[in-house]
């Protein structure tokens, strides 16, 4: 389905420019400074999971779990006969039993589920993540350039850099939890911004094929062009996934919390990148590349 009014993509994608420009400096500065609110995934600690045959309350639990001795306090998370218990230290093994029996005087039928990270099991998480992240953009910049040309590629991958980054940026900037989950969001956000990208640069390649592009502003036509053709596609993929993210969010459980939070802002970000971001850097590297012809008024 083609998008019937004409609008200057080129033109309006400076102003989307400036605004990720702006969140990414904040999403720099925070990250310097505070760094990301990692889970017990990727720093060494204890996470105690229980399941309850009745609901309990943080006025139960806390003296409970303050009776136990443990100088640091835990992150307590409760949900739906279930609570989340998160200690920033590993708990030894008096310590892990006497927390079950903490908890079983106020619920005999209580199950415990105890993950333990050590420090090096963390920092191993947290490298092969950045290494899953920098693979995948290895192998899309091989595929674009194989497929299409090098601009294109490069463009792509800023897109999704933007993409993924534009969700980190928000993660550290509100102090939002990063644990596996959200490693698994960034890497599905980078593969539906891909998509989109791709959909738009093969519908420019075919508009060049069939077009006569002798100077910067013909260039600039067909980019709004193509753009116009593939608009209303874009939309409504990202749309149908956006409702499905959206509801995993408001209804999902507790444990799929921050990969739902991080697909709608991946999806929100990633609807404009293709647009707003990739097609048009594409336009100024193909300008760089290729001069406005200008016509001889002596042989007309």
């Amino acid at each position: 389905m083609r998008f019937k009014k004409e609008l200057d993509f080129v033109h309006l994608s400076r102003f989307f420019y400036i605004f990720s420009i702006a969140i990414t400096l904040a999403g720099l500065i925070f990250l310097a400074t505070m760094g990301l609110n990692y889970s017990v995934d990727f720093k060494a600690g204890s996470n105690v999971d229980v399941a309850l045959s009745k609901n309990i309350t943080l006025e139960q639990l806390k003296p409970a779990l303050k009776d136990l001795g443990i100088s640091h306090e835990p992150d307590i998370t409760l949900g739906e006969k279930r609570v989340n218990i998160r200690y920033d230290k590993e708990l030894d093994s008096n310590q892990d039993e006497a927390l079950k029996a903490a908890i079983s005087k106020l619920d005999d039928k209580a199950s415990f589920e105890i993950n333990t990270v050590d420090p090096e099991m963390a920092k191993e998480l947290a490298r092969n993540a950045i290494y899953s992240v920098l693979i995948s953009c290895l192998g899309i910049i091989i595929y674009v350039s194989i497929r299409f040309e090098w601009r294109f590629a490069l463009a792509a991958i800023v897109a999704l850099v933007h993409d993924a980054f534009i969700v980190v940026a928000v993660f550290s900037i509100f102090r939002l939890e990063v644990d596996l989950t959200f490693i698994v969001a960034v890497l599905t956000i980078i593969g539906y911004s891909i998509n989109d990208t791709i959909v738009i640069f093969d519908r420019i390649r075919e508009n060049l094929r069939f077009g006569k592009q002798k100077t910067y502003e013909d260039l600039k036509v067909l980019v709004n062009k193509s753009v116009a053709q593939t608009l209303m596609r874009s939309l409504y993929t990202a749309f149908t996934v956006f409702i499905a993210a959206f509801f995993l969010l408001v209804m999902g459980g507790e444990s799929i919390k921050m990969f739902s939070l991080a697909m709608v802002i991946g999806l929100l970000f990633g609807a404009y990148s293709s647009i707003f971001i990739a097609s048009p850097l594409w336009l100024l590297l193909k300008k760089r590349q290729k001069q406005p012809v200008k016509s001889n008024p002596a042989k007309a």
